[in-house]
């Protein structure tokens, strides 16, 4: 059981170094760009070959996790962010703008491909550690589950708030190409560590054997990952551009937006951790679970469509009104995200784990992609009116998919098998 926790504290602490570096980038590149007068539609398509790299990287990642081991797939992931790091770096400031674009492209997907096999191969040694834990004291379920999850979700994303100051604060200090060298730095410091102390074998198991058999999935976990896009499309449609140019074009400081932004990112990462007390559990873990899944969504549905309104009436004080209204989103954002996090490991079968994470964060990866486009887009054409209410209309169709998620175990467990 030590030995199971030990390996748990080692990947979420390598995953935390990934995140605040994979925040930081974000800021960067965006901020960065933004100065240098690139339209909303453009800072979109910077990032679009990032989120289009997770689809695969996680379908593929999943599979490789399963194949060659977790611990050996969070490496590569870790090596994969330095390399892009590297590239980011070589950018010249005397390209054409459509040279400059593309490599940026190129080098954020191999970035979008180092999160997900990085993210992929962490979740899913949750799900292994937790029946290792379970095999050994026959009193943790369902419940510890959840209480990891949040944890580690939350924690995450915590870290990745603090990596939006942190790259707004770098941009600053050491400039664009110092600051992705003092990231490359910090991330060769986590691969060291992980290469020292885990296990290289680490959750390998029998893997599927065919394309088919990747994608034969239960109702549940379908049902789940279509949700997922459409829940995580709903927040990057209006949060990738829509917010940081909104405030920027205010007259918000970079470093005023960065320090906004990881405010936001760390109070929503706390939130996370707390879900499992603000969720009412059940000894099957689906019974009350699945239900909260859709009053959230429900919940969370009417902030983005309320702020729509608001936009579009120039109500008084318009900036510090949507300020309130994203914390009210973030705060029910938070609690969907971690009930959907832990679902999808309750979901799971224990033996191909890292194949049905991978299979929901791909899902995770094309909402990202969707929302990011979108963000460009709909921003460009009507404004934050638009963006808004792209969200609302996303979650609308979250809430609707979710009534379908089997909330029995035994039913779950038998469309599964």
């Amino acid at each position: 059981m030590q030995h199971a926790a030990r390996n748990y504290a080692i990947v979420t602490a390598a995953y935390w170094g990934f995140t605040l570096t994979d925040g930081a980038l974000r800021m960067l590149v965006l901020l960065h760009f933004y100065r240098l007068g690139y339209s909303p539609f453009t800072l979109a398509f910077l990032f679009l070959l990032y989120e289009a790299a997770g689809v695969l990287a996680n379908l593929v990642g999943g599979w490789l996790a399963t194949h060659y081991g977790i611990a050996r797939m969070l490496v590569v992931g870790l090596v994969t962010q330095i390399t892009g790091f590297v590239l980011l770096s070589a950018l010249d400031p005397n390209w054409t703008a459509a040279m400059a674009v593309a490599w940026v492209v190129v080098a954020q997907g191999i970035c979008g491909v180092a999160k997900d096999l990085t993210k992929t191969a962490s979740k899913s040694a949750i799900k292994l550690t937790q029946s290792q834990v379970q095999a050994e004291a026959k009193e943790q379920g369902a419940g510890q589950l959840f209480k990891w999850v949040a944890w580690f979700t939350g924690s995450k994303n915590a870290m990745k708030g603090i990596g939006f100051f942190l790259g707004g604060l770098l941009l600053e200090s050491l400039g664009f190409r110092g600051a992705l060298w003092a990231m490359a730095g910090l991330l060769a410091f986590v691969l060291a560590g992980v290469l020292l102390s885990l296990p290289p074998m680490l959750g390998k198991k029998k893997a599927s054997r065919s394309v088919r058999e990747l994608f034969a999935k239960s109702p549940g976990i379908n049902a789940l990952a279509a949700a997922r896009v459409v829940l995580f499309g709903a927040r990057d449609v209006w949060f990738v551009v829509g917010v940081p140019v909104f405030l920027y074009s205010a007259g918000w400081s970079f470093t005023m937006v960065g320090t906004f932004l990881a405010a936001w990112t760390i109070a929503y990462g706390l939130v996370q951790a707390l879900a499992p007390h603000l969720v009412k559990r059940s000894e099957d873990g689906l019974s009350h679970e699945v239900p909260a899944a859709r009053l959230w969504s429900a919940v969370l549905a009417v902030i983005p469509a309320a702020l729509a309104a608001a936009v579009w009436l120039e109500a008084p004080n318009l900036e510090w009104v949507v300020v309130g209204g994203l914390g009210l989103f973030g705060f029910a954002f938070a609690v969907n995200s971690s009930v959907h996090s832990y679902l999808i490991l309750a979901y799971a079968g224990s033996e191909k784990a890292a194949e049905d994470v991978g299979f929901y964060y791909a899902a995770n990866a094309l909402g990202r992609f969707i929302g990011t486009l979108l963000s460009g887009l709909l921003y460009q054409w009507g404004g934050l009116v638009w963006a808004l209410s792209g969200s609302a209309l996303m979650l609308l169709a979250c809430w609707l998919i979710t009534l379908g998620l089997p909330a029995r175990r035994v039913l779950a467990d038998r469309l599964r098998g």
